[in-house]
């Protein structure tokens, strides 16, 4: 895992240089962890999980399947 202080953004080439796929760097404000940096095709990925997610809890609400089956199906 790779943590640095909000202050190493200072020279933010270095930093960059860090963030692979799949190898995110954290940064931490205070001691405390604030901001995350992805590559980008770790990002695309994520948001079309959370697309997934958010659709499934519409389809639930809204009757169309049980969240249950869903997860199975998906093995979630």
């Amino acid at each position: 895992m790779n943590i640095k202080p909000i202050s190493d953004l200072k020279n933010y080439g270095k930093v960059l240089q860090e963030v692979t796929n799949g190898e995110p760097v954290f940064l931490t404000k205070n001691g405390r962890g604030k901001y995350v940096i992805i590559d980008i095709e770790d990002y695309d990925k994520l948001k079309a999980s959370l697309e997934v997610v958010e659709n499934l809890k519409d389809a639930e609400v809204s009757g169309i399947v049980d969240i249950e089956t869903a997860k199975k199906r998906f093995r979630l």
